[in-house]
């Protein structure tokens, strides 16, 4: 629409900072606020809000208070923690103060469909504001510290984390792991209250990493693993802004591969390896990773008979003891690990 093209309230948008925002939104079909065209309320310009937003692609919204708008990046991969990684933050149209408390339901098929819930808000201090490099402080429950946006190529910005690490004992996700194996046996432990219990299900062996809402998975060489539609981005989806590396198995069921997940390895900055496997499954069960292509693996402390049973009725091709206490020992195939054919 050209500037100074009348509105449907009969004013003019010549000037209008949230005109592009009403443009692109039909107040009947969306709970998003959508205020009349009016003079712009004035804050002390020191409010921001991210939105964790799953739209097509799941993104975070950073949103600063400006004139009487909220100015918004959308940023893929979240906001970053660590000076070494800048993410990428594409500039978008600037939307009403009432968006800051926005939590809802966008219908699909409106612009921007999806959940949207608040991730993060409070204050922010301005440094420096310009067309091209915006400096503050952010001041918020899980994010705070100095940050710069500028612009790369039109819409497309970046933005840096200027202060030191947020958490500086973080660890990074570790590169290149190789699973851990089982040993084969025939027979069940004589301690078997010693071992947790889990099916074979027989699938290929995948460890998961995830970052910034995406997930990609390697095979047991260390390969990239091609996935079916829905896996990656769902996996990510799920996990959100944390971190993380699973490991599991694709397989077949009901027709649909499934990523099975049974292990957790690293979580928010935290390497689990040397946590113990009873430790490690009990974290994993509180994630309550399930979807239509990833399914948390069920485990059974010290029932192997009956496991064992169960994996011979389903047709499954064994089950795989696991002691309790066991670090998981990347690459090895290890004793703490045994498999049992049914």
């Amino acid at each position: 629409m050209a500037a100074g093209k009348a509105t449907k309230t009969g004013k003019s948008e010549k000037g209008d900072k949230l005109a592009t925002y009403r443009r692109m939104r039909d107040a009947a079909r969306t709970p998003e606020p959508v205020p009349e065209q009016s003079s712009l309320p004035h804050g002390a310009d020191d409010t921001f809000v991210i939105q964790e937003h799953h739209a097509r692609r799941l993104h975070w919204d950073l949103r600063l208070e400006r004139d009487g708008v909220l100015v918004s990046w959308a940023v893929p991969k979240g906001i970053p923690t660590d000076p070494k990684t800048n993410h990428l933050a594409v500039h978008t149209e600037d939307h009403p103060l009432e968006y800051a408390e926005f939590e809802g339901e966008i219908p699909k098929g409106e612009y921007g469909g999806g959940r949207m819930f608040i991730w993060d808000r409070g204050t922010y201090e301005t440094e420096k504001w310009s067309d091209r490099e915006v400096k503050i402080v952010l001041l918020g429950s899980r994010v705070s510290g100095r940050y710069v946006l500028f612009q790369t190529d039109g819409k497309n910005w970046m933005i840096h984390r200027m202060d030191p690490p947020a958490d500086p004992d973080a660890e990074p996700l570790p590169e290149g792991l190789r699973p851990m194996l089982p040993q084969e046996r025939r027979r069940l432990p004589r301690d078997p209250e010693a071992y947790g219990f889990e099916f074979a299900w027989g699938g290929r062996r995948a460890l998961a990493y995830i970052s910034g809402g995406r997930a990609t998975l390697t095979d047991g060489s260390g390969g990239d693993v091609p996935l079916r539609s829905g896996l990656g981005s769902g996996l990510g989806t799920a996990l959100g802004a944390r971190p993380a590396l699973l490991d599991g198995e694709l397989t077949e069921v009901e027709g649909d591969e499934t990523y099975m997940i049974f292990d957790l390895l690293h979580l928010e900055g935290r390497s689990l390896l040397a946590e113990p496997y009873e430790r490690r499954r009990r974290r994993l069960d509180e994630l309550h990773l399930a979807g239509p292509r990833w399914q948390t693996a069920p485990w059974f402390p010290g029932e192997g008979a009956a496991v064992r049973e169960a994996a011979r009725r389903q047709g499954l091709p064994g089950i795989v003891a696991k002691r309790l206490d066991s670090p998981y020992e990347p690459g090895k195939r290890s004793a703490a690990w045994l498999l049992i054919p049914t």
